[in-house]
Parts: structure tokens; sequence; C-alpha cells
């Protein structure tokens, strides 16, 4: 492949990506995963699962970053931190994960 040594800058920016994948989940906007799964929005569960894909995507960016050292915190307030050491997606986070509204503005693009 060429790229036997992956900076700590290409995670940090790769856990950047998931954290917007899921904010754009949680607010349902359109993701890529609309785009793998289209017939999947006449679906009721759609909203719920697509949560999930995006939750999952991100704990594995920051279970890779754990394993290398990486200092990933820095780009979350301390209740995400805590939601995201929990691992568990749970109407809490859902409900919580922004602290107030202003933090959305970077989904919005």
């Amino acid at each position: 492949m060429g790229n036997e040594h992956v900076s700590e800058q290409f995670f940090l920016d790769k856990l950047n990506d998931a954290k917007v994948h899921f904010e754009r989940a949680l607010d349902c906007k359109h993701t890529d995963f609309d785009d793998l799964y289209p017939y999947m929005i006449e679906h009721p569960q759609f909203f719920w699962y697509k949560r999930y894909v995006a939750w999952s995507e991100l704990l594995t960016i920051v279970k890779l970053c754990d394993e290398l050292g990486y200092a990933w915190a820095g780009q979350f307030t301390m209740h995400q931190v805590n939601y995201v050491r929990n691992r568990v997606m749970s109407s809490k986070v859902l409900d919580y994960w922004y602290e107030t509204n202003d933090s959305k503005k970077h989904v919005e693009q």
C-alpha cells in the first residue's frame, strides 16, 4: 500500500469525520449511509439504525486512538467524552449529546 506509517493527525481527522457523521445522524441530516441504503428511509427503524452505525464508527476510531496512545478527548466536551468512554448509546446520549443548540452549527454544512 505504501502507507506503512499513518500519522496521529490522520486518525484525529478520521475521528473528527466520525464525530460529524454521528452528529449528522443524530440531527437526521443526510449522511453517506443514506446513499448506501436509500430504500431504508421508508422503514421506521432507519434513523435508529443509522445512528447506531455512526456511533459504532465513532467508537471504533476512538478505540484505535486509545490503542495508539493518541489524545482524542480534546475534540469532545467533557460529557461527550463520558458518553464515549461508557460506550453504550442510550437515550441519554441521543437527548443530551449537545450542551447547547450552538454546538450543532458545524453539522449544518
